[in-house]
């Protein structure tokens, strides 16, 4: 049972996960965000680092790589991001 209830939530984390990223994806796409925006980047680092949790839980190391990287950029975008609001804040 208790093996259930574990498996159970790693499916719930890697949904929402997955729908975090492609929300994000979806909105940078239609023009509704931007690619420094807060609401794209932090949906795009939660979403993968979710999705990272559930990889290693399955020792899935393609994915572990692939999810931490994804997040890894994501915060690369957050640094560009208070860079660019600290350069117009000088301006």
């Amino acid at each position: 049972m208790n093996d259930l209830l574990g498996s159970m939530l790693l499916q719930i984390i890697s949904v929402l996960g997955a729908l975090m990223v492609l929300t994000a994806y979806a909105l940078i796409q239609s023009g509704v965000w931007r690619e420094l925006d807060p609401g794209y980047l932090a949906l795009n680092i939660v979403g993968s680092l979710m999705l990272g949790v559930v990889a290693v839980a399955d020792q899935r190391v393609g994915f572990i790589l692939l999810e931490f990287a994804w997040a890894g950029l994501g915060f690369i975008g957050v640094a560009r991001a208070i860079k660019a609001r600290r350069a117009v804040a000088v301006s």
